[in-house]
């Protein structure tokens, strides 16, 4: 193998399948999978029978006879039925529903003029537990499919997905800014409340974000009038609830400053997608507290959002 005397793409050359196919590898960053959350999901059948379908989306497939064989594009627009063997009496079976390449210049027996190159393709009886093609061949797995015995309708049930985002999108952003003034306080109740001079922050989320990971620092919390221990979290939108993180403070009744910060991953519910939806900390006090809190004009409070990609 020597270097390619002409680069992708020269006017007036010719340029080989295989150098195509590296331009995908290296497009791709050498990562497989599919493209997007929601691509080539597989699900039962419109009416539950003997088989499953894969719905419409792309994916990069890398290739495997060859080190430098390069990466494959596939493309699937609309449903495809694919059949599912049914078990018998004997016992239930695992079946692993792949996206497979047989590309002839490197696995003879398919004419790529008039054949499938590019197929949806069941390997049946694998371990109940796989997530990858038990071979060396090459295709990405897009689901298994956990069969009970003497079963031949197939239903989401029996369905693990096995898809990965060959390069999932991300989102991060940081947003900072201070309360108005000082904040009313906190702590004489077990009830969570927001600070009132700080409005939070409204957070726009792409309609392909499916988990998010937020990190609220205040920085910092005014603490005052006795030893204070109760809890800062933040919320997203009306449904979200972040992780707290406890404060324990034992020094007695004096005005101290001291810096806080809650964070959490949680996955993005799916009417969230596309919308705005406010991010804003709040904070309470545990049963028995004395001590109070709040914030002031001179409190930073920085919000870190990242979302992030995967199947869906």
């Amino acid at each position: 193998m020597t270097l390619f005397p002409r680069p992708i793409l020269i006017n007036g050359a010719t340029h080989s399948a295989q150098q195509f196919r590296m331009l995908v590898r290296d497009l791709a960053n050498g990562a497989e999978g599919i493209t997007q959350g929601d691509d080539l999901k597989v699900t039962q059948r419109g009416t539950p029978g003997a088989g499953v379908q894969v719905g419409d989306g792309s994916a990069v497939i890398r290739g495997r006879a060859n080190t430098f064989q390069g990466s494959y594009a596939a493309c699937n627009i609309g449903a495809v039925n694919v059949d599912i063997a049914a078990t018998g009496s004997g016992g239930g079976r695992s079946d692993m529903l792949i996206l497979r390449v047989k590309d002839p210049e490197y696995e003879p027996g398919i004419d790529p003029a008039t054949g499938e190159v590019a197929y949806f393709e069941i390997i049946s009886g694998v371990s109940s537990s796989a997530i990858t093609i038990p071979d060396g061949r090459t295709g990405i797995p897009l689901a298994r499919i956990d069969i009970p015995v003497s079963t031949a309708t197939i239903t989401n049930a029996m369905i693990t997905d096995l898809r990965k985002c060959a390069n999932p999108r991300r989102q991060r952003r940081m947003y900072t800014h201070s309360p108005s003034g000082d904040s009313s306080l906190i702590g004489a109740s077990t009830t969570y409340s927001y600070f009132s001079t700080e409005p939070g922050q409204n957070i726009d989320i792409p309609d392909w974000a499916t988990t998010v990971r937020v990190r609220v620092d205040v920085c910092p919390l005014r603490f005052s009038t006795a030893d204070f221990f109760g809890n800062l979290r933040a919320t997203l939108g009306a449904s979200m609830t972040l992780q707290a993180t406890g404060l324990d403070d034992n020094q007695g009744a004096g005005v101290r400053k001291i810096p806080a910060i809650c964070a959490d991953t949680q996955t993005v519910p799916s009417a969230y997608r596309g919308t705005t939806q406010l991010l804003r900390a709040q904070a309470n006090g545990n049963s028995g507290n004395a001590g109070r809190i709040n914030v002031t004009s001179s409190t930073t409070f920085v919000y870190d959002v990242e979302f992030e990609e995967a199947p869906r």
